[in-house]
């Protein structure tokens, strides 16, 4: 089938890449109304308790959450002075109708909440109409008028604006810093300027069809702000990946003298099966994110895959195509000595990779134990881990939104805005006995009225709730009418993330309604959702597991013709996987890497950026392994020999391996200098695990293991063994420009194929074999005969 698609895309080379471009210049423009059209939070369960009291909070008593909160703050005046209600008020006033739909002050709740401790600063409450983020940019000139205050703007809205702008910029710095660093890496690398900048060109094919398709998923679900830097990260990093595998490929066989169709067919036969595969596999654990109810994760996990796809899809047509105009010009502009052809893999020669595979061979258990140590140590942090929330921390220490908050959280009443928000829902009864329904239409009487609901209902509730550890008052927050309903908002005295927290809302959830006329209580507020999301994800991460490591296992079990190495590899990621999460532990939750990136540390690590760490990780991971296992694979069907096979494996990769992890860190690295916390810790986790797992892991894990399983490695049931060869992954039996060994027949007959290029048969011993074996010493491979 890529034979095929590689002729294919040969023969129309020229249409494929015109085609190409233009779609990409139609599109180009719709990519770019991405920004301003993503929605901030994401991270509940719609259907958890504590969304289902932030939605009645909304519907039921007329009190929406506020858009925007409007700080005022005055050196001497204090707020009970008229000066202070006139100059708040009359800015107040001066807003345009159409764009405001409510207005909350000190002075028109009466709410001793509102005024800091000093007396000096106020806060207002504004509710918008429409279309938010249009009439905050209509309002926020003017809400900063009040005459002779000191003016600060926060809230969801304003947050939302700042968090799109600093994406915005994160994206565009991330971009400027790795573009040119992926440049003069691929130039070392390749020592061509030509061929250097392909993967640049699939890579921004890549950036583009992630605007692109985030900008088309926001016609049809929500998508996650944060989810901008996490698509583009991942589409670029690996569109450059690929594509470094792809080319290298083909210049290996335009320097074995193959014409430019054989090359790409070629190419689209060996790496190009491979890159598939691990575009499948890397789309596939992301997809596994769709188990989960969050926006956040839900929006990431299509928009990533789908990327992934985009990139994988650029490195098998576009590449190509631009590779088959091009030919042996892809060599031109020689700036540096080619190192892609040589030490990295290339040749059948010694090096650095061959002193790895050889000391790894000789010392498995050695390394073994030695790796493994390593990467629990690297693990052992995540043993203490404390989740927490999304909050505006998120953003850099001088954002205004961050500042307004961490103002009325310090200097007015604790957590005045993080209650916990009860719900109670009272049983009425009707005020007089109802007439007795005579036939239709004679003696009807009205619908006899309800019993109003009044705070006495919840009045013996509140008064227990008052008696709970931690709680500093109960305030009856709203009525419903319609609904029946009794709103209390329970404020406290400790971080809103806090264990005491946790257990005040547990207490709260168990209290049994004493009162005959309670039907329900149903819990809400910062506390409360944060509780809901770890009960969410802890119930279907395992599904994510199981979906992801089995459908990942039959597309290894495709690759490899094995049962035993898919659950290998599922074992090496969960050590990758761990010392990630370790390392994030120790470095944000810790704040070990406060002070070098430029952050806040919560002592919390966010649960759903974990999950998505988890997703990411593993689907890179299985990237590698799939480059690594291919080659090591080819080389056991040509020799027999698992202990070379690994050893020239390893060689062989290890070079583009190391290589394609280098330019990937690249991008990763580039993009952890965002301003926002979410992004720097993603980007940490994945730099982390990419370096360990391209060396550690990869490089002496994997080659150890294997040595010491030996044969077992590919062990597979005879009933599998059919289905294998209808969908088994191949790969060259040798590098371009060596002889390769034709495969042996299965008859009985003794004599054995030997190299091309000599002669074809080669009598030997009866019931014997004639295979290839590693040299005592190391350094070369030798004919040797054994038994059948």
């Amino acid at each position: 089938m890529f034979e095929r698609a590689g002729r294919l895309v040969y023969r129309g080379r020229w249409t494929l890449l015109v085609l190409s471009l233009a779609a990409a210049l139609l599109v180009a423009p719709l990519g770019m109304e991405l920004f301003g059209r993503m929605a901030d939070g994401g991270f509940e369960d719609p259907r958890a308790d504590s969304t289902t009291a932030a939605r009645w909070s909304d519907d039921w008593y007329g009190e929406h959450a506020p858009d925007v909160v409007v700080l005022y703050h005055h050196p001497s005046v204090k707020a009970r002075d008229p000066r202070y209600r006139k100059a708040v008020h009359d800015a107040l006033r001066a807003l345009p109708a159409e764009h405001v739909g409510a207005l909350a002050t000190y002075w028109t709740t009466g709410s001793k909440l509102m005024v800091s401790k000093d007396g000096r600063a106020t806060y207002a409450l504004v509710t918008l109409k429409g279309d938010k983020q249009a009439g905050y940019a209509a309002v926020e000139e003017r809400l900063r008028r009040a005459t002779n205050l000191q003016v600060s703007i926060g809230g969801p809205v304003p947050l939302m604006k700042e968090l799109n702008d600093q994406t915005a910029a994160d994206l565009a710095r991330a971009e400027a810093i790795s573009m040119p660093v992926l440049l003069v890496l691929l130039v070392v690398v390749f020592g061509s300027l030509v061929a250097a900048g392909l993967p640049l060109l699939v890579g921004a094919f890549a950036v583009l069809g992630a605007l692109v398709l985030l900008r088309l998923l926001t016609e049809v679900t929500e998508v996650s702000v944060f989810s901008l830097n996490v698509v583009t990260m991942l589409g670029l990093g690996l569109a450059v990946d690929y594509s470094l595998f792809v080319l290298k490929a083909f210049r290996e066989e335009i320097a074995a003298g193959a014409t430019s169709e054989q090359a790409v067919v070629r190419t689209m036969a060996t790496a190009g099966r491979t890159v598939a595969f691990s575009g499948l596999t890397v789309a596939t654990a992301l997809l596994g994110l769709l188990v989960f109810p969050q926006m956040f994760l839900r929006s990431i996990g299509l928009g990533a895959a789908a990327v992934v796809l985009v990139a994988m899809g650029a490195a098998l047509v576009v590449l190509p195509a631009a590779l088959g105009v091009l030919g042996r010009r892809v060599n031109a502009l020689r700036l540096t000595p080619d190192l892609g052809n040589g030490g990295h893999g290339g040749g059948q020669g010694g090096g650095m990779w061959h002193a790895v595979a050889s000391s790894v061979m000789r010392r498995p258990l050695l390394y073994l134990v030695a790796v493994a140590a390593v990467l629990v140590a690297l693990a052992a942090p995540f043993l203490h881990v404390t989740f927490g929330n999304v909050d505006h921390r998120v953003l850099p220490a001088g954002s205004e939104s961050r500042r307004v908050a961490e103002i009325v959280d310090r200097d007015f009443g604790r957590n005045s805005m993080a209650a916990v928000d009860v719900h109670v829902l009272v049983e009425r009864s009707f005020t007089e006995a109802p007439a007795r329904p005579g036939p239709l239409g004679q003696g009807h009487a009205a619908i006899s009225a309800v019993t109003p609901v009044t705070p006495d209902d919840a009045g013996p509730l509140a008064a227990r709730l008052r008696r709970l550890p931690h709680v500093t008052g109960v305030d009856v927050a709203g009525l419903s009418q319609e609904n029946g309903a009794v709103r209390l908002a329970v404020r406290y005295d400790v971080d809103p993330m806090s264990a005491e927290a946790q257990r005040l809302v547990t207490a709260i959830r168990t209290l049994s309604p004493a009162e005959p006329n309670v039907s329900r209580v149903v819990v809400g507020g910062p506390t409360a959702a944060q509780m809901d999301l770890m009960d969410s994800l802890t119930a279907r991460l395992p599904w994510m597991a199981l979906v992801v490591g089995s459908v990942t296992a039959v597309l290894l079990f495709a690759a490899f013709g094995s049962v035993v190495l898919p659950v290998k590899a599922l074992l090496m990621n969960v050590l990758s996987i761990g010392a990630s999460l370790g390392v994030i532990v120790w470095a944000f939750q810790d704040g070990h890497l406060a002070s070098v990136l430029n952050f806040t540390s919560t002592g919390t690590v966010e649960a759903t950026v974990t999950v998505l760490i988890l997703a990411v990780v593993f689907g890179l991971s299985m990237d590698y392994e799939l480059f690594l296992l291919s080659r090591v694979r080819a080389e056991w069907l040509r020799t027999g020999d698992n202990t070379a096979a690994v050893a020239a494996g390893l060689r062989q990769t290890g070079g583009v391996i190391t290589s394609a992890a280098l330019l990937l860190l690249v991008v990763i690295g580039a993009f952890s200098t965002a301003g926002i916390t979410i992004v720097k810790l993603l980007g940490v986790g994945l730099f982390v695990a990419i370096v360990v797992d391209a060396t550690l892991v990869r490089a002496l894990l994997v080659p150890a293991t294997m040595r010491l399983m030996g044969g077992a490695n590919w062990w597979l049931p005879r009933p599998l063994r059919g289905l294998h060869r209808r969908v088994e992954l191949h790969e060259p039996a040798a590098a371009p420009g060596t002889p390769a060994l034709r495969e042996q027949p299965r008859t009985g007959g003794r004599d054995r194929p030997r190299a091309e290029g000599g002669p074809r048969w080669e009598r030997i011993g009866r019931e014997r074999d004639r295979v290839v074996r590693a040299t005592p010493d190391g350094t070369g491979w030798t004919w040797v005969e054994v038994d059948r």
